[in-house]
């Protein structure tokens, strides 16, 4: 799996001795008056023991090992003086932990861990809790499943369309169309009334638009109105947008309302898919792109709009505890000026650029979608490249862009992994 392999990588090289240099210091020796050795929890419990070390504590828990520091134990003890269980809030002030902190008993039976602290205070921690939150436990786990895909992975995928009517009016609807989108990065919408107001609907469903220098909703034609080539009849080559936001946007929304020519077809890519190939064909292209950042320049005066947007950040961005992928920004259009990096690194860069964009344009990795009055298509922006083939004719477009905090809170609450 590509981010067990990124772990690796990022944990460091060898040394001249032969000896592995890790990524984070290791943990300290433990100092002990007798020789260490784990305390088993029960004879009926063989799968938990534990072992106290200076400042930490060894937990065995099935097949995993954690390490838990003990004002880490402190801080995140569940007690009613210490969390509030109503709001889901610390209640414990964090700054008034002793540093040097340190469990005066420790116990276990076979589900829970106690631990005594020098004022008397016991917490009392779920084995299986600690299994899922503790670091060796987090890198395991990947915070949002997906089904990476090229265009025939997709296509024999057979992913649905859902109905306006019952994404609109049904939990089971949304819930379908979410986890679509989750899994895949895209998902569409049929039967939808081809008008900016009823687009505007759908996308509330699931979100709080994000209003931009775009506009709230914005109508999307080849008449030059912004200064941008996407309102042009050109071609566009694949890309993420506003990777010249601090913060791209999370989810665009697009609808074609009407075309009187021909072409225009939308081409779509997942980049996560593509990344993957990069880390297993040239990992150190894969931890180049992730490490370098980059300025990405919006500059516009035409007419009333005036912008000077710049937004800062690599190519790929990973979790740093599982290095797992969650955005790629991707435009080279906005691309601007490469200063952030010193020379002996710029050639290299580019090297793993080519790579990537490589990938990215495999025919076989190429999506073609027509979009039609009546179809509606999501988009996850930090995930999937977008792009268009040259159109004659008139073609407009009505879209958004949606806050991807509200997108996921729905998908939760829906009970969805998100």
């Amino acid at each position: 799996m590509w981010c067990q392999r990124l772990l690796w990588l990022l944990r460091g090289r060898r040394g001249s001795t032969g000896r592995h240099q890790p990524w984070l210091p290791r943990t300290p020796r433990p100092i002990l008056a007798a020789p260490a050795r784990y305390h088993p929890t029960a004879p009926a419990s063989p799968c938990c023991a534990w072992q106290l070390h200076q400042d930490h504590l060894e937990l065995r828990y099935g097949s995993t090992v954690m390490r838990l520091d003990f004002v880490w134990l402190r801080d995140h003890c569940r007690s009613a003086s210490c969390y509030n269980a109503k709001t889901n809030q610390r209640s414990l002030d964090t700054a008034s932990v002793d540093l040097a902190i340190r469990p005066q008993a420790v116990r276990a039976d076979e589900a829970t861990l106690f631990l005594t602290w020098p004022d008397g205070h016991v917490t009392r921690y779920g084995l299986e809790w600690l299994a899922r939150n503790s670091y060796e436990g987090q890198k395991q786990q990947v915070m949002h499943p997906r089904i990476l895909w090229n265009a025939e992975i997709y296509r024999q995928a057979q992913v649905p369309s859902v109905d306006c009517r019952s994404f609109l009016e049904t939990d089971e609807g949304l819930k379908e169309f979410l986890q679509n989108f989750l899994l895949y990065g895209i998902a569409f919408v049929e039967n939808v009334t081809p008008t900016k107001e009823d687009t505007e609907i759908l996308a509330e469903r699931i979100s709080i638009i994000r209003e931009t220098i775009y506009g709230r909703m914005w109508y999307f034609t080849s008449d030059f109105s912004r200064g941008d080539t996407a309102y042009t009849k050109l071609a566009l080559d694949r890309h993420t947008d506003t990777t010249y936001f601090q913060e791209p946007c999370g989810i665009q929304v697009f609808h074609c309302l009407k075309h009187e020519g021909t072409g225009g077809r939308t081409l779509l890519v997942d980049g996560f898919h593509a990344a993957e190939q990069v880390l297993r064909q040239a990992p150190e292209h894969f931890e180049l792109l992730a490490k370098v950042p980059l300025k990405h320049e919006y500059v516009e005066s035409v007419g009333g709009c005036h912008n000077h947007m710049i937004g800062v950040g690599p190519v790929l961005n990973v979790y740093p505890w599982n290095n797992e992928l969650y955005l790629i920004r991707y435009n080279n259009y906005d691309r601007a000026v490469i200063n952030t990096v010193p020379h002996d690194v710029v050639r290299r860069w580019y090297h793993a650029h080519r790579a990537l964009t490589a990938e990215l344009r495999r025919p076989d990795n190429e999506l073609w979608v027509k979009l039609k009055p009546g179809k509606a298509l999501f988009v996850d922006n930090w995930r999937v490249l977008h792009g268009r083939e040259a159109f004659t004719g008139y073609r407009q477009l009505c879209g958004c862009y949606l806050t991807r905090d509200d997108v996921l809170n729905t998908a939760r609450l829906l009970g969805l992994q998100a």
